[in-house]
């Protein structure tokens, strides 16, 4: 029996949490992702210092980055114009489902989709 482990996408809110050693409990054991919109988030903060954008692409180098492709782009015009989100949630959104991964956030408007899966993280 091979054991398979789970997908997990990372909203940018919860990789912001781990970064910053906020998370009460640590994340369980899988396959993590985050799209490409949380990585042009993380590295676009105007006041990053050198520390913390050393920091983050550590993390970005242990982790798979997945870009917009033509079945993630029509998911994320889909999710738009139903939820009328933002385009970076809706990206983001859009790639979990693609992926059919378990979407950790703790934005309750992206917890509360129906069409994917998703679980919040406990902060300190």
């Amino acid at each position: 029996m091979v054991l398979t482990q789970p997908l997990i996408f990372l909203d940018t809110n919860v990789v912001l949490y781990f970064l910053g050693g906020r998370l009460v409990n640590p994340l369980p054991s899988g396959q993590y992702f985050i799209s490409v919109i949380t990585e042009i988030e993380l590295l676009s903060y105007p006041s990053l210092s050198l520390k913390e954008e050393t920091q983050i692409i550590d993390f970005l180098n242990k982790i798979t980055v997945v870009s917009i492709d033509s079945n993630i782009k029509n998911l994320t015009i889909a999710f738009r114009k139903q939820y009328r989100l933002r385009l970076p949630d809706a990206i983001i959104v859009a790639t979990a489902k693609y992926l059919n991964a378990i979407l950790f956030t703790n934005d309750v408007r992206l917890a509360n989709l129906t069409e994917i899966n998703t679980q919040s993280v406990q902060i300190m």
